[in-house]
């Protein structure tokens, strides 16, 4: 076998089976186990591949309520305002964004009131100059990722 897209069709098979053992990947790729193995940690080494986690569904675990956090802040505290979204255990997601607000945050909440604590808490901050939150009435497709585009192949 030719190793063309091998990378690809590596990172595409972890992410139909995050868990699957080098052994299946390397039968389902139709190569060794150590070629497996060598490209795997290639991947690795070269931030590709950032680490095994799982798929955690928080509305099963008694976080029923996402947040989505839009905050105008003064361009030097950027980077403290982020900092600070970023080592908040119930942020999922913080961006610096363009538009008319400097940050997006992601978060997840057991109920409304606990949100709006957290929300209140995060507005005493005086470099946040506005702020709009939106509550998720239905998420219709959360936290996928997309395979790899493998050249060749439709």
């Amino acid at each position: 076998m030719t190793y063309e897209n091998l990378d690809a069709k590596l990172v595409n098979a972890l992410l139909g089976d995050g868990r699957a053992s080098l052994r299946s990947l390397a039968e389902e790729l139709d190569v060794s186990v150590t070629t497996v193995s060598n490209h795997l940690s290639d991947l690795e080494e070269q931030g590709v591949i950032e680490g095994y986690t799982p798929r955690v569904d928080y509305d099963a675990v008694g976080y029923d309520v996402t947040a989505v956090i839009q905050l105008q802040v003064e361009g030097n505290a950027l980077p403290d305002v982020t900092d600070t979204l970023r080592d908040h255990r119930q942020m999922t997601s913080v961006y610096e964004v363009t538009g008319d607000y400097d940050v997006i945050a992601i978060g997840k909440f057991e109920d409304t009131d606990g949100m709006n604590d957290q929300i209140k808490q995060l507005l005493t901050d005086p470099d946040i100059k506005a702020s709009n939150t939106s509550v998720v009435l239905n998420a219709v497709s959360e936290n996928e990722q997309f395979e790899l585009e493998v050249e060749g192949e439709e």
